[in-house]
């Protein structure tokens, strides 16, 4: 028996029309197997014979692969705006990881007719229901907003908007408060007044879209159970899992730096919520001025920030919270393997999900209140062995994948801190609205900043 078998075996792998094994494997498991693996072993699989190389340059293939890597919002965006017929989605996967530019354009016009929301920072900028939605922010003389914008946007990226103030007093006024898309839904977490006084309440907020009323936002208080964050602003925070919001860190009471992390949980209808804090170690330190970033699933990034003791950082920080079990992991790298990083460490910019799966961080300041006009592409995919901990890169190429530096064309805009960013639901445009900006007689100095109300609108450059 033990002779029959072995030979019925060699006669499998050796049979007598020369064929591998994997080439009895019906056409759908081999879809659902390439599907499991990173891109570079699908290419190297595609070299494998004639049959490969067709399944693995489906169309259907790559759709598929573009809907695992980038997110299904970004590839239902793509499919409904008709762009991925211009080229096979292949072709397009390609062109989206080779993007190294970005063109910007100008979308406000204050000598015109048309009416802007007043120059302001440390605001809420959302995409929602195919609108743009601006909240609060701080403004001269340290005066805190308490007003709504809504701009429909469509799918004419370039035009210049409509913006339609909604209300004003509900939420009250702030400025450094978190505002995070999930559903349709907008969820709005503490912030700052003129006064100084921290808020940790939570707010919901609904864009509805009438033929008689035209866009309505209404926003109500969320009830939440005994245990809440402790009031804060210039946190960081996110939505993950597309049902659930992350806080971490900011700005508490006295001034005070925070380095706890905190998820709240939704119901169905979005009228009750559950906050909970989770506790890991090891964790970042304690900051305000940074970003959290969902880039799929439960993982989220955390970049930059002010620390204890004032100093602006530049650590990436990867944390997943799966299965109730959350880990923080630090990427540890040296600014002088990356070529340009040296403007790296920044507080109060904007690091936001953009079409590839990446994070695209734009503006904010240094230690010198500096503040920055560029563009950089963080990759966390490309660094292996993420969930140990620390991952500690070395490698000068490894880097060089990790961080980019975009280049910039077509319109200028200026340096900026503390702007907000969001981009539409492919990932390919971001808009950028607000911030601080330098002076004009003494730009380097607190006392010569002032406030912006530019709209920027910042396209990543395909070539098609």
């Amino acid at each position: 028996m033990a002779e029959t078998s072995t030979s019925s075996s060699n006669s499998f792998f050796n049979n007598t029309n020369g064929g591998s094994p994997i080439s009895y494997i019906a056409q759908d498991h081999l879809f659902t197997i390439l599907l499991l693996l990173p891109v570079d072993s699908i290419l190297c699989f595609a070299m494998a014979c004639k049959k490969f190389r067709a399944l693995t340059a489906s169309d259907t293939l790559w759709e598929s692969i573009c809907r695992r890597d980038w997110g299904p919002k970004s590839v239902e965006a793509l499919k409904a705006s008709n762009f991925h017929h211009q080229l096979p989605w292949m072709r397009l996967y390609k062109q989206v990881s080779r993007v190294d530019s970005v063109y910007c354009h100008k979308l406000s016009n204050p000598d015109g007719e048309l009416v802007f929301p007043s120059p302001r920072a440390s605001h809420s900028l959302n995409f929602v229901s195919d609108c743009l939605v601006l909240f609060g922010g701080g403004s001269e003389g340290g005066r805190h907003l308490d007003d709504t914008w809504v701009a429909y946007v469509g799918n004419d990226f370039r035009r210049m908007l409509k913006w339609q103030k909604i209300n004003s007093g509900i939420p009250s006024g702030r400025f450094g408060h978190s505002c995070v898309v999930i559903d349709d839904f907008l969820v709005l977490f503490g912030g700052i007044n003129d006064n100084g006084n921290r808020h940790n309440d939570t707010w919901v907020g609904k864009v509805a879209c009438h033929e008689t009323l035209g866009i309505t936002l209404s926003w109500r208080l969320l009830v939440v159970g005994p245990d809440a964050p402790s009031q804060r602003g210039a946190h960081a925070a996110c939505c993950i899992d597309g049902r659930k919001m992350v806080i971490h860190g900011g700005i508490g009471l006295h001034g005070v730096r925070l380095g706890d992390t905190w998820v709240l949980e939704l119901s169905e209808n979005f009228r009750f919520g559950t906050w909970y804090e989770i506790v890991a170690h090891p964790c970042p330190p304690a900051r305000s001025g940074h970003t959290l970033t969902c880039i799929g699933g439960t993982r989220t990034v955390l970049f930059g920030g002010r620390g204890l003791g004032y100093d602006v950082l530049h650590d990436v920080w990867f944390l997943d919270i799966h299965d109730g079990q959350p880990k923080w992991v630090q990427i540890l790298y040296e600014l002088q393997n990356v070529p340009g990083a040296v403007s790296l460490p920044r507080v109060g910019h904007s690091a936001t999900l953009i079409l590839g799966g990446h994070l695209l961080i734009c503006g904010g300041e240094d230690s010198y209140r500096h503040r920055k006009n560029d563009f950089w592409v963080l990759d966390i995919s490309a660094v292996p062995s993420i969930t140990m901990q620390p991952t500690t890169l070395n490698s000068v190429q490894l880097l060089a994948k990790m961080w980019k530096r975009l280049k910039a064309n077509g319109y200028k805009p200026k340096c900026r801190s503390f702007h907000r960013a969001c981009t539409d639901n492919s990932g390919r445009y971001l808009f950028v609205f607000g911030g601080m900006v330098d002076g004009v007689l003494q730009p380097a100095d607190p006392a010569g900043l002032r406030f912006d109300g530019e709209l920027v609108l910042v396209e990543l450059v395909l070539q098609l």
